[in-house]
């Protein structure tokens, strides 16, 4: 794995290489500036505690959640196909309260903090294709995130996109079995996609107008999933997916009903702290996870 040149990795070198991939934008978020914050329910389903006793998952709450789409640029396109589409939610009360972040694509692009530096400052501006062709051949595995994006069209709605987090979650049943879960949200109905040719036609911000009108018609629906682990999956590793994980095994947590829009400021106050996560759900135990809650802190403290 390459090494940053510019010394040591940490959340704070991080969030300072984020920005300066994005031309230094004020005010917004490091990653995922451009995002709408909305409200709704959830509602558990009676199979979450053979998953986890988490009362966040287990028993019904208000939530409060983000719509987002990727990169540091508030004013990115929605029809940029390069970044991806995101989703963070807060389930349960101030006692039994989980923040979880998800995204549009199943693994991180970096496995470790050095090597998710070296990938951020081989693409400050003045990009140098030769600087990330060399470092992406000597790093293949940072390449699995662009590739599934790539794989896949562009997604047509918030409501209608699935959502994954790419961390493997210890999460203890009401039996007290524990095991490594991962979440996936997925929309009530299909993925709803857009050819190039229907995303030529699209403005900028038609993600917020398809979402307003879902919320209008009630058919801003998500599903939380829990995927369940098997022997010998990959834990550590962000960047790649657990096999078969397209067929394997899920629960249906609950279901998530998105039902206004907040003002961007009851989102913005504060952050989706992926460490938040009631009694059942464990942090998990890879590099990248570790670094979050500082990271996201630190980015906090610049925007304001």
């Amino acid at each position: 794995m390459s090494e940053s040149p510019n010394g040591a990795a940490t959340p704070a070198s991080i969030v300072e290489a984020l920005k300066a991939v994005a031309g230094r934008p004020t005010n917004v978020r490091a990653s995922f500036a451009k995002g709408w914050c909305v409200r709704g329910t959830y509602t558990p389903s009676d199979k979450a505690g053979n998953v986890t006793r988490s009362r966040s998952f287990t028993r019904p709450s208000r939530v409060l959640a983000r719509f987002s789409v990727g990169g540091g640029n508030p004013d990115v396109a929605d029809t940029n196909r390069q970044v991806l589409r995101g989703f963070s939610f807060r389930l349960g009360n101030e006692a039994h309260r989980s923040d979880i972040l998800t995204q549009s694509a199943p693994v991180h692009f970096a496995r470790t903090l050095e090597q998710m530096l070296a990938f951020l400052e081989a693409r400050i501006p003045p990009l140098n294709e030769a600087r990330i062709a060399a470092f992406s051949s000597a790093n293949p595995e940072t390449l699995n995130q662009a590739d599934y994006v790539a794989a896949r069209q562009l997604p047509g709605s918030f409501a209608g996109t699935t959502y994954w987090g790419v961390h493997a979650f210890p999460a203890t049943s009401t039996n007290g079995e524990t095991r490594f879960i991962k979440f996936k949200v997925a929309p009530v109905g299909d993925d709803f996609t857009l050819t190039e040719q229907e995303a030529d036609t699209m403005p900028a911000d038609f993600l917020h107008h398809d979402l307003k009108g879902r919320i209008a018609t009630g058919d801003a629906r998500l599903n939380v999933m829990a995927l369940l682990d098997r022997p010998g999956d990959p834990v550590m590793d962000v960047t790649v997916r657990w096999p078969d994980e397209d067929s394997r095994e899920e629960v249906r947590l609950g279901t998530i009903v998105i039902t206004a829009f907040e003002p961007n400021e009851a989102c913005d106050a504060s952050i989706f702290d992926p460490v938040n996560l009631a009694d059942g759900i464990g942090h998990p135990p890879d590099e990248i996870f570790a670094a979050r809650r500082t990271g996201y802190a630190i980015s906090l403290a610049k925007r304001r």
